[in-house]
Formats: structure tokens, C-alpha cells, sequence
């Protein structure tokens, strides 16, 4: 204890600017918003425009639709591919181009496309998908007309019955302009630096291996854009991260793969990992399909060999063991802050508070709905506490507890949009963790194929070199770049809806919240 206390007050003093790691100038990416539309040439769409043979190009629809569904190109004989992606469907009806009505052959007809019932999932549903595709593309939230359904999924619990209780008008007139989204990561007030994130959200950790150094980079390009941080998973450290260490989060996983104390001093957070929410107690994994010569290498393992990390970290046992991890951290690199991943137990609110007092600067706790394709769906769907209970446990025991404000507490575990991310703010989070809407800003249609080395039809989350190409770095980070620009618009509107003037506001405030099952039983009482 003496020992611990000494070293808290060294770190306390002045702390070295630079590390033993090698310097790399930093690259500073843009935060413009300029469009970046979809990689394929005919986009997935909500609606789709069926011409008959009855068309006699008379390029009527061209001349209407301000959309530009119908494409007819001079001095051309036929109609080019329609953008369908584009096409507003039924609340184009109730307007004075609508393309079928005018049609003076009655050669149109428009229906929804049957692709919507066969793509996504419950807590994914096509919407969510399409929607966030659009927000990837432009930058700013759906318009309505759209009519896309995707502020909650349909998986009919989670943040899906949970509703904000917005008021008719906001109590306190507030410029948008005026309103705050950043987040402090240190609270602990030990001399380390006060890191403080531009967005209450930062990438997850995504190793190389379950995603493509393409996708890496793009997550990596986001975060610097948007003064966050992404996450390296437990893949190790790429070369070609270097010039993003400032918004770089490197983790020490169970199998301590590629785990360097070169790459510890590169960084400014380092995260260990004791679980996983997707799948706790049962360890990382990735199958030999993945391992290729340049994964292996950097995890310094044997190419074609599926690779496990073990549950849990065998040299801890107990809050003095998770201790001993964090000093190992704060004595190779003093300027860094330590974040604890883990999963959502019974009692992860004891747990929370152990990683605390053993000296963390940033609880991390991981619910059951995250995870990719690549996690078991056994475990997905019947180990972890779902992550709107763990949020509002540890916040409270950590409020009575007395230290709430010494920490910074961050979810996640399945969160899909900004209005996910403003309810677990709500019930007691500081901010969150975001991965999967990462992958579908770049295309993802949720196939769940991500364990197999070519099993990702869109190269996202594959190690395969030919498909990998498919993602050009430079149009990936512009998609996630765009993806939370529109996040932060909706998020700045919820806050405007309150009369908030900070995100930091937000945390806590469950009074504004409602849960639907709650509601109804309250409604068949009365």
C-alpha cells in the first residue's frame, strides 16, 4: 500500500512529454462533410421503380422526379439504371411529380423491395441499415420523407422500448451553436493528462484479423477527424497506425497478442481487456481461416492456426492483481490513462468499483448485444446482462459509493445510433463505445460471415488481401467521418430538446426517460 501511494504521488509530478516509442508526425484529418455514396453501382434500396415494356422513352419521369431516380442520357435509347436508392416512395405521392401518376403510358409502378424483409435483423433491422448507409453518404440525419423507422430496432426490448419524454417545448431556449459534446476521460485528478473527447463516443477495438487493415485506418482517419479515439482490439499494433497514436487506443487482451511495450508508450489510453460482453467467459478467438502471414506476424503466431485467448487474464484474481496490471501500464508510459474492459456480470457493479480503487481512470463495461457476426449467438443472446440494467447499476453504486465523479464510466454492447447513445448517457453513462455501425457506414448488410477469412462479400471485416481492396481508405474514414457528423446533429438536437447546453447534462437524467412495458402495465392499472 505504501508502495502504491508513493508511486500515485510520483505520478503527480511533471510528466515527460515524450516516450521511448519513435516518433511519428501525426496526421490531422478533416472533419468536412463532403457526400460519399455508395462503392456499387446499384445501392440496396427501400423502393424500387419497376418499368414495363409500355415505356415509350418519352423522358417524362426524368423531367419530373427532383430526385433523379430516372436516369435518361442523351441521345440514348433506353433508361439507364434507376437510382433507386433515392426515391422517396409513398410521400412522393402526395406531391406534384409523382413519376407513376404522371406517366402517360402507365409503364411505372413502385413497390417496396422485397430485399427489405431478407436484410438486417431484429436489433438491425433493413431501416437502421438503410439509414445509416444515407448518414454515411450525406453527412446529415435521413430526411423523413424517406420514411425510414430507425431511432430503435424491432428486437422488442433493450434500448427498443426505451422512449425519451421530450416536452412540448423546451423549458430553456438554447443556440446549438452553444452546446457541448465533449466528454472528460480523466477524473481521477493524479497529474495524468485531462484527455477530453470532442463526442461522448469512441470507436471499439477491432483487431487486425477480424477486420482489414483498410477498416483499421478508416476508424482510425474518423477519430482524429473527430478528436476521439478508435480502438486497436487485441490484433496488435500496425505500423501504418502510427501516425494516429494520439487517437489510438491499444489493448492488452488475455492472450497478450502482439502486446509491445514499444506500442504501450506509442498511445495516450491503453485498455486491458478481461472480457468480452458478446461473449464473457469464453475468451477471444479467431479462426485459422484469418490467421494469414501478415496477422500471424503481427500477432507473433504460426500462419493457418486458429488462435484463442483465454478467459480470464490467469495472472489476476483478485483487485491487487488487476492492480499490479494497471502499475505495469502507468510505469512504462506516465503520460498514458488505463481504461477496463469487462463484461456485464451480476455483480458488475462491485466490479466496477474494484477496478476503481485498483486505479483506473475509465470503466468500460460490455453488454450481451454487441459483437460481430463472429460471436457465438448462444452467448449473444443468454450470458451478459443487457447493458440498459449494467449502465444504471454501476452508476448508482458508484454514486453511493461516493466516487461517481473520480471515473469515467463508458458502454457499450450493442449501441446503433445517436439515439442509443443519448439514452445510455440517460441512465447513468458518461459516454460510449460504437463498433458495428462503424462496418455498416461502410457497407456491412449484416450477413454474418465475419469469422471466415473470405466470408465478407463487402471486404470489411476480412483479412482476405483481394477483397480487402474493395474498401479505399480515403472513402471509409469519409463515410464514418460523415456517419458522426450526423450522429452529433441528432445528438445536439435531443440536448436542444431539453434545454441542455452540454452532454454532461444528460447523465444520469432517467426522469426523462420512459420504458414502454412500464408505461403500458401503468396504463392497463388505471
Amino acid at each position: 500500500m505504501v508502495d502504491s501511494l508513493v508511486r500515485e504521488k510520483q505520478h503527480k509530478q511533471e510528466l515527460p512529454e515524450k516516450t521511448t516509442a519513435t516518433f511519428v508526425p501525426q496526421e490531422q484529418v478533416s472533419r468536412e462533410v463532403k457526400r460519399a455514396p455508395s462503392r456499387y453501382r446499384n445501392e440496396l434500396s427501400k423502393y424500387i421503380i419497376r418499368r414495363s415494356n409500355a415505356c415509350i422513352l418519352c423522358g417524362k419521369c426524368a423531367e419530373l422526379c427532383p430526385q433523379g431516380v430516372h436516369v435518361l442520357k442523351p441521345g440514348y435509347k433506353y433508361f439507364a439504371a434507376p437510382q433507386q436508392q433515392v426515391c422517396i416512395g409513398p410521400a412522393c405521392q402526395k406531391t406534384d411529380h409523382y413519376c407513376v401518376d404522371h406517366c402517360p403510358q402507365k409503364a411505372l409502378q413502385m413497390v417496396e423491395n422485397p430485399m427489405m424483409k431478407l436484410m438486417g435483423d431484429y436489433r438491425w433491422t433493413a431501416d437502421m441499415i438503410l439509414a445509416t448507409w444515407k448518414m454515411a453518404e450525406t453527412g446529415e440525419p435521413p430526411s423523413p420523407e424517406y420514411g425510414y423507422d430507425y431511432e430503435t430496432g424491432a428486437s422488442g426490448g433493450g434500448f427498443d422500448r426505451i422512449r425519451f419524454k421530450f416536452p412540448e417545448k423546451p423549458p430553456v431556449e438554447v443556440d446549438e451553436s452553444e452546446i457541448d459534446t465533449s466528454i472528460e476521460l480523466n477524473r481521477r485528478g493524479d497529474g495524468r493528462p485531462n484527455i477530453r473527447i470532442d463526442v461522448p463516443w469512441y470507436g471499439g477495438g477491432m483487431s487486425f484479423g477480424s477486420v482489414s487493415i483498410s477498416t483499421q485506418l478508416s476508424k482510425a482517419r474518423a477519430a482524429a477527424a473527430f478528436n476521439t479515439f478508435t480502438c486497436t482490439g487485441e490484433g496488435g499494433y500496425m505500423e501504418r497506425l502510427h501516425p494516429y497514436d494520439d487517437h489510438t487506443i491499444t489493448q492488452v487482451a488475455t492472450g497478450l497478442f502482439g502486446v509491445r511495450e514499444d506500442t504501450i508508450q506509442r498511445v495516450r489510453i491503453v485498455e486491458f481487456k478481461y472480457a468480452q460482453g458478446a461473449k464473457p467467459g469464453l475468451g477471444g478467438h479467431l479462426l485459422a481461416d484469418k490467421v494469414t502471414s501478415a496477422v500471424a506476424r503481427m500477432r507473433e503466431t504460426v500462419m493457418g492456426i486458429s488462435l484463442f485467448s483465454p478467459f480470464p487474464f490467469h495472472s489476476v484474481y483478485s483487485i491487487e492483481d488487476h492492480q499490479k496490471h494497471m502499475d505495469w501500464i502507468k510505469h512504462l508510459n506516465r503520460r498514458a490513462l488505463v481504461s477496463t474492459k469487462v463484461s456485464t456480470p451480476a455483480d458488475v457493479d462491485m466490479v466496477a468499483v474494484g477496478s476503481y480503487s485498483a486505479g483506473t481512470h475509465i470503466i468500460h463495461i460490455d453488454g450481451g448485444y454487441g459483437g460481430t457476426g463472429a460471436a457465438p449467438d448462444i452467448a449473444k443472446k443468454n450470458i451478459a446482462m443487457p447493458i440498459e440494467y449494467a449502465i444504471v447499476k454501476v452508476h448508482d453504486f458508484l454514486t453511493k459509493e461516493g466516487v461517481r465523479d473520480k471515473v469515467t464510466l463508458i458502454a457499450s454492447g450493442g449501441l446503433r445510433s445517436a439515439h442509443d447513445i443519448a439514452k445510455a448517457i440517460a441512465l447513468g453513462a458518461d459516454g460510449v463505445v460504437v463498433g458495428t455501425a462503424e462496418l455498416v457506414a461502410l457497407g456491412c448488410v449484416r450477413c454474418g460471415r465475419c469469422e471466415s477469412g473470405r466470408g465478407c462479400p463487402r471486404g470489411i471485416a476480412t483479412t482476405d488481401e483481394e477483397l480487402s481492396k474493395q474498401v479505399n481508405v480515403e472513402w471509409g474514414s469519409q463515410r464514418i467521418i460523415n456517419l458522426y457528423s450526423a450522429w452529433r446533429k441528432e445528438l445536439v438536437s435531443i440536448l436542444k430538446a431539453f434545454g441542455m447546453r452540454s452532454v454532461a447534462e444528460l447523465r444520469g437524467r432517467t426522469d426523462l426517460l420512459m420504458h414502454l412495458d412500464y408505461e403500458n402495465n401503468a396504463e392497463q392499472r388505471k
